[in-house]
């Protein structure tokens, strides 16, 4: 009998993805490096333990699935190696159907550093001869709050620029309807965002609305930019990568607002406002 897998069930967007699949009834293989032990225990979902750039232990946990959740790895550098060992997993146990959670605006010469790493993984996935379903989604709204800092203010090289971030629980919801009726997404890139593009003044004022608390926006300069971030002591390609998201911001590459969450799912994207009130309730 064939199932569907979900990668990246003990984190926040594979688990949001896992309940809901599992709410609907559909049976489902939980896989992630340590699903045995931190995977949520769900009806007629069993757990299988593989890292994705263990291509043995993938093929095995991957076997005899209809559609796999493609939930993309952590940041590191080698993060477009692990994508491409997992494809070559889900090649060699002959999955139906992959559906690869990317980046909105994935490019060769997109401004932020990973979405080129998502581009190519797109195109890895293209080449593979599998079907496919891209789901390109925004930043996270979930996320922004916490791009504020102790002093609560929001640095980064964004200038007036706008983002159409979209809420985690829009993009699971989406990512199990197309799980549930993979036929009909076959081949389709959606591109997931929020129903409204903000620029981080707004951004910080709405946080700020919410929660009480003064928070502002800093447009800082590029240099200004990876001075703030030398506190951190990380490597240089990650700080890199935080930087180019905010320079992305600035070229106008996440504004764009588009109707594949109602779609999708059936009711509009959830505003900014929308999802901060969610956090006190």
């Amino acid at each position: 009998m064939s199932f569907i897998v979900t990668t990246g069930a003990t984190g926040r967007l594979g688990g949001r993805v896992a309940a809901l699949l599992a709410a609907a009834g559909a049976e489902q293989r939980l896989v992630s490096r340590h699903a045995t032990a931190r995977a949520p225990r769900l009806d007629r979902a069993t757990a299988a333990d593989a890292a994705y750039g263990d291509r043995a232990a993938l093929r095995q946990a991957l076997d005899g699935a209809s559609t796999v959740l493609f939930v993309s790895a952590s940041e590191s550098e080698d993060r477009l190696d692990q994508h491409r060992t997992f494809v070559d997993a889900a090649r060699d146990a002959r999955v139906t159907h992959l559906v690869y959670v990317s980046f909105y605006g994935a490019a060769p010469e997109a401004t932020f550093t990973l979405a080129r790493d998502h581009w190519a993984t797109e195109q890895y996935i293209r080449d593979s001869g599998l079907t496919f379903t891209f789901l390109r989604d925004n930043l996270y709204a979930d996320f922004l709050p916490g791009m504020a800092g102790s002093d609560g203010v929001i640095r980064g090289p964004a200038g007036r620029g706008r983002v159409a971030a979209v809420a985690q629980d829009d993009i699971a919801e989406a990512a199990a309807n197309v799980l549930l009726a993979p036929k009909a997404h076959e081949g389709v890139t959606y591109e997931l965002t929020g129903p409204q593009a903000l620029t981080l003044d707004e951004v910080a004022s709405a946080i700020g609305s919410a929660t009480g608390q003064d928070v502002t926006y800093h447009a800082e300069t590029v240099p200004e930019a990876y001075a703030s971030r030398e506190i951190y002591g990380a490597p240089g390609w990650q700080v890199e990568a935080w930087v180019s998201t905010y320079l992305a911001i600035a070229a106008g590459e996440l504004e764009r607002v588009t109707g594949d969450i109602p779609a999708l799912t059936g009711h509009p994207a959830t505003s900014l406002e929308e999802l901060l009130a969610s956090f006190s309730d």
